[in-house]
């Protein structure tokens, strides 16, 4: 399992939950938390849902928490693909095992 620790738990996370979600990823309520990130991202009917859902499970300030990630992080992507913005030597290094897990491969053209 490639994983990164949790500072929740220090228990490993399974990033391969990020592709499938048949799989465990570790995190606690992470089934909750990436329904809910994958609503913000994709604008699915079920954003209310599972905003309640991970109120339910961590409360409303984790809920914000949550969303502020999301939405970060969604914002940073595309700013990245946008301006055409490369990882770097470091990041492209410290990330290719996790991409490869993934199956992330760079867009053709680039």
């Amino acid at each position: 399992m490639l994983g990164a620790s949790s500072e929740l738990t220090g228990e490993r996370a399974a990033v391969e939950a990020l592709a499938d979600t048949d799989i465990e990823s570790g995190v606690p309520h992470g089934p909750e938390l990436m329904a809910f990130a994958e609503a913000i991202v994709t604008g699915a009917q079920t954003l209310a849902r599972s905003r309640v859902a991970v109120v339910e499970a961590l409360g409303p300030e984790a809920m914000v928490d949550a969303a502020g990630v999301a939405s970060n992080f969604e914002r940073m992507v595309r700013i990245a693909d946008a301006t055409g913005i490369e990882l770097g030597d470091r990041l492209e290094q410290g990330s290719a095992d996790v991409r490869d897990t993934l199956g992330l491969t760079r867009p053709a053209g680039r």
